[in-house]
């Protein structure tokens, strides 16, 4: 999964505005390395899109939908060999 490299941008240079005041000479590497940081660890995270996670969500959906149906049917279908026994 991509991620949009401005927002990247946009978190790794809040998180080097955050530095203490001594250490803002810094902020340029930091926000580098806060970049990288970011990158590396949201590359190694197991994401899906908001479209995959939606069309799953509506897959399952379905799925749920046809196994209540199924469910009702198995239900009445047990109950007419009840009463024909």
């Amino acid at each position: 999964m991509a991620f949009d490299p401005r927002k990247l941008d946009e978190i790794a240079r809040q998180l080097a505005e955050s530095l203490p005041e001594g250490l803002r000479h810094l902020k340029s590497d930091a926000e580098k390395n806060f970049r990288e940081v970011l990158q590396a660890t949201l590359a190694r995270l197991d994401l899906v899109t908001r479209e995959e996670f939606d069309a799953q969500s509506e897959v399952l959906a379905r799925a749920r939908a046809q196994l209540e149906s199924l469910s009702e049917r198995l239900e009445r279908l047990e109950q007419e060999l009840k009463s024909q026994g």
